[in-house]
């Protein structure tokens, strides 16, 4: 090897060379530190240790976790007694954010109003809305989804709720049925005895799965699906009193038959 690869090699292996760029620089006091950023606490320890102290900058900057340079030890100080600040200034650079808390904060209420809203739908409602959205003439749908990450908002899969469910009819049937268990309660002791049925396929499978990347997650599953099994089952605190399979769906001589087993 010549004296120019030489010299080469020595700049690598001492961490300063091209190849070791973002590899951090192993200090005299046994730390290795990169380019990290230094926090308010040990910047005030920093200080301390320095003004209060009176160490020099090398024993200030090796008296903390990880283990600072001793430029950057004399940068904080210099800081703090030119412009008698600890804390970092906050980021300035680059394009400042699109909308305000309060757009933000419009959008995120349009997703919670309608969960199946899309990106597109959403750019088309901020865009016309002159009204919140005064000052935004145009929006990039990549714009939206990173305010919608932002608030912790994600894509998931619907799940189907029947508008009836929450209707005031309902709501009433409810409340009507908790005073009636109630009134039950307050004459006496009375068992409990709970009906409910469920249907369900042999050949369901789970929807998500997972694999190596590039390769399909697949499961193995019959060739035709077949028919409905619907279980009928009956509950009270002694346990399971009655459960009873049939093919297809439960209807009124099915549910009778049922009733009548649950007698005897």
């Amino acid at each position: 090897m010549d004296q120019r690869g030489q010299r080469q090699a020595r700049v690598r292996v001492r961490g300063h060379g091209r190849g070791a760029r973002g590899r951090g620089v192993r200090m005299r006091g046994g730390g290795v530190v990169g380019r990290i950023q230094v926090s308010d606490e040990i910047r005030a320890t920093i200080i301390d240790h320095v003004i209060n102290h009176g160490l020099s900058y090398r024993e200030a900057a090796q008296r903390v976790q990880p283990v600072l340079r001793r430029s950057t030890v004399v940068s904080i100080v210099r800081t703090f007694q030119n412009e008698n600040r600890v804390h970092r200034l906050p980021h300035a650079g680059g394009r400042r954010n699109i909308f305000s808390v309060q757009q933000e904060a419009a959008i995120v209420d349009m997703v919670v109003a309608n969960n199946a809203i899309k990106l597109r739908e959403i750019q088309t409602a901020v865009i016309a809305d002159q009204g919140t959205f005064q000052n935004i003439n145009s929006v990039s749908v990549s714009t939206i989804d990173r305010v919608l990450k932002k608030n912790h908002l994600a894509m998931k899969q619907l799940y189907r709720v029947p508008f009836q469910r929450n209707s005031e009819m309902v709501k009433e049937a409810r409340f009507q049925y908790v005073q009636r268990i109630m009134e039950l309660e307050a004459e006496g002791p009375h068992t409990f005895i709970f009906v409910d049925e469920a249907g369900f396929n042999l050949t369901k499978v789970r929807r998500r799965g997972r694999n190596i990347i590039g390769h399909r997650a697949t499961v193995t599953v019959p060739g035709q699906r077949g028919a409905n099994i619907t279980m009928c089952a009956a509950i009270s605190n002694d346990g399971v009193l009655c459960h009873i399979p049939t093919v297809g769906p439960y209807n009124t001589e099915r549910l009778i038959t049922f009733l009548d087993a649950l007698r005897h």
